[in-house]
């Protein structure tokens, strides 16, 4: 094992010299304020012959940071590195698309969990979640599913069942414009209305107005709602075809099918 400096952060990186060179390695940074917390995560990857840390951040620059100088597969972050941690979220999936982000929060909180699952975390943990348990959420991460507890799950499928419960006429016929449909797209990926504004060449009082209408068009009230609108009917999937093949980013990895939801074990 080797122990270099790593540069603005004050602390070390540690690499692991992997024992078999064909053996794939799942790559990871910890971002977290407690250098407690971030010792015991190392402690309890360094025994995982397949995990490996490759960066550490304490502050919400330095994970910003970390995420575009290390060569990551997951980022474990601390919801409370950030005033705002679905923005976070978002900002740190546009400028690496590849990461997956695992985040940890201090205290069970629904709109929270609701949010950080649509801006696109692939797992939310508890602080005090078990070493075992830790592991193998990384690992389903790693493989594309995603990770709630129990409880997180059950606030996610109530939004489901609550969003899918609204009644509305021939849902399944409603058909988007390519501006909306392109809007659409634009929301499940997180961007926030002035983004969407410049995406779209437009001002965010436009976009407004198409979000209303949309709104109004599949009977949702919140960009939650459309959010699981559009994991339900694979809205931006069946609309794609009316859009330039350049207007549309994969929205798949900002919303995991639900059905890959990975129950943790009760603490």
């Amino acid at each position: 094992m080797a122990t270099i400096p790593v540069n603005g952060y004050g602390e070390l990186q540690e690499i692991h010299e992997a024992q078999d060179n064909s053996l794939q390695l799942l790559r990871v940074i910890v971002a977290d304020s407690q250098a407690i917390f971030r010792a015991g995560l190392r402690k309890i990857f360094a025994v995982e012959d397949d995990i490996r840390v490759v960066g550490q951040a304490e502050t919400l620059p330095q994970t910003l940071s970390a995420a575009k100088k290390f060569s990551a597969d997951i980022l474990i972050m601390e919801a409370a590195l950030s005033p705002n941690p679905a923005d976070t979220v978002s900002e740190l999936l546009r400028q690496t698309p590849a990461l997956r982000l695992v985040v940890v929060i201090s205290k069970p909180h629904e709109e929270l969990t609701l949010e950080l699952f649509r801006r696109g975390a692939y797992g939310i943990v508890s602080r005090d979640v078990e070493p075992d348990l830790f592991v193998d959420c990384l690992r389903k991460v790693w493989q594309g599913e995603s990770w709630l507890d129990s409880r997180g799950i059950q606030w996610v499928l109530g939004a489901y069942r609550t969003q899918g419960s609204r009644p509305t006429s021939s849902r399944s016929k409603i058909q988007l414009t390519p501006k909306e449909s392109l809007i659409v797209s634009c929301v499940t990926q997180g961007m926030k209305n002035k983004e969407i504004a410049v995406r779209v060449g437009t001002t965010e009082q436009v976009v407004k107005n198409y979000l209303r209408k949309v709104y109004d068009k599949l009977g949702v009230a919140d960009r939650l709602e459309l959010a699981l609108y559009c994991l339900h009917n694979r809205l931006p999937e069946a609309q794609e075809k009316e859009l330039p093949a350049s207007s549309v980013n994969n929205p798949a990895a900002a919303f995991p099918a639900v059905g890959e939801l990975n129950q943790a074990k009760p603490s």
